[in-house]
């Protein structure tokens, strides 16, 4: 039996630019305002800076956020998001809402027991 090509899975496509735990994190914290490195470092207190950092090229590679280099000394960097990725913003509202429910159930059935 031959294997499907999930490359050509819209979902499977999806996944691949906004997956994993960091990447919807960082572009909620955007949806208001750019964000500095260090201002988004300050939002996600258990991401590594390591982490953070192949994130924000990874979503700026994908074209989900522009990086803004101002030419300053100290150096000073903005990230914030493109047309493309406000169109995300509210999917992931939408997965918030249904997040919240299911904490809410999770606390109700422990609260049952």
């Amino acid at each position: 039996m031959k294997e499907k090509n999930l490359q050509n899975c819209p979902l499977t496509q999806a996944l691949l630019v906004i997956g994993g735990k960091w990447k919807p994190i960082i572009i909620s914290h955007l949806r208001k305002s750019p964000k500095r490195f260090g201002q988004l470092n300050a939002l996600i207190p258990n991401i590594s800076r390591k982490v953070l950092t192949t994130q924000l090229q990874e979503l700026v590679r994908d074209e989900l956020l522009t990086r803004h280099s101002y030419a300053e000394t100290p150096p000073r960097v903005e990230y914030r998001l493109t047309e493309k990725s406000k169109e995300l913003v509210p999917i992931f509202q939408s997965m918030s809402e249904w997040g919240m429910y299911l904490v809410e159930k999770n606390s109700e059935n422990k609260s049952a027991t």
